[in-house]
C-alpha cells in the first residue's frame, strides 16, 4: 500500500470494511506510520477473507499523524478512496490505484492510493549480513533490509521491512514469514529487490 503527492510528514492509512447488512464502516487495521516522506509506502498487510458472491466495500483513510494518541480526530484526515476486494482481486498484480478524495468533496484531488491484496501461502526467510560499510560517525550502522516485489510493469513495490539491528556491522536479522502474494505474486520465478539501509534518527 503506497500514496504519492503527499506533503512530507508522518502517515497513517486506516482500513474500513462495510458490513453487509447495516452498511456501518468498521475499522479493520492501521498501518504502521510512515515519517518525513513525500510518497509512503506501508509494509502492514491486512488479510481479508474473499468471498466470490458478494460485495465487499472496503474504505481507506489517509491521515497525518500530529501526536501517540490513538483517537483519530487528533490527527489530520487527506482524504479517503473507497474500492471493493473484488476490485483488488480483479487488478493486474492485485495492484490497484485509486484517487484520494475529502470527505466533503466528491471530486478527486491529485493525490492518490495503491493497495493489494495477499493470501495465506507463506515464505519463512532469515537474512545475515557480514562487512557492511560504518554510516554512522559515533558508531557503526544501524542496518535495516527492504524488501520489493517486482510487477509486470517493471516497477517494483516495497512488501517488507525487518526490524532495525543497531550499532553492527555484521547484523542477523529475525526469522520472518510473509504471504508468498505480497512477496512475488505467487510466481516463484519472480525477480525480488533487497536493498539495506542505516536507520537515522527520524526513521529513514
Amino acid at each position: 500500500m503506497s500514496c504519492r503527492k503527499e506533503k512530507e510528514g508522518m502517515r497513517v492509512c486506516v482500513m474500513y470494511t462495510q458490513g453487509m447488512e447495516n452498511k456501518q464502516w468498521r475499522e479493520y487495521g492501521r498501518t504502521e506510520v510512515i515519517d518525513n516522506t513525500l510518497n509512503p509506502d506501508f509494509v502492514r498487510k491486512f488479510i481479508v477473507d474473499y468471498f466470490f458472491e458478494e460485495k465487499q466495500n472496503l474504505r481507506f483513510d489517509l491521515y497525518d499523524v500530529d501526536s501517540k494518541s490513538p483517537d483519530l480526530s487528533k490527527h489530520d484526515f487527506l482524504g479517503q478512496a473507497f474500492c471493493t476486494l473484488g476490485e483488488i482481486v480483479g487488478s493486474p498484480g492485485s495492484r490497484l490505484e485509486k484517487p484520494l478524495t475529502k470527505r466533503q468533496e466528491p471530486s478527486p484531488g491529485k493525490r492518490g492510493l495503491k493497495t493489494g491484496i495477499s493470501t495465506q501461502d507463506v515464505a519463512t526467510m532469515q537474512f545475515c549480513a557480514n562487512k557492511l560499510d560504518k554510516k554512522d560517525f559515533f558508531g557503526k550502522s544501524d542496518p535495516f533490509l527492504v524488501f520489493y516485489r517486482s510487477n509486470e510493469d517493471g516497477t517494483f513495490t516495497i512488501c517488507h521491512k525487518t526490524e532495525v539491528m543497531k550499532n553492527t556491522l555484521n547484523p542477523v536479522w529475525q526469522t520472518f514469514s510473509i504471504p508468498v502474494r505480497a512477496l512475488c505474486n505467487g510466481d516463484y520465478d519472480r525477480t525480488i529487490k533487497v536493498e539495506v539501509y542505516d536507520w537515522d534518527r527520524d526513521g529513514r
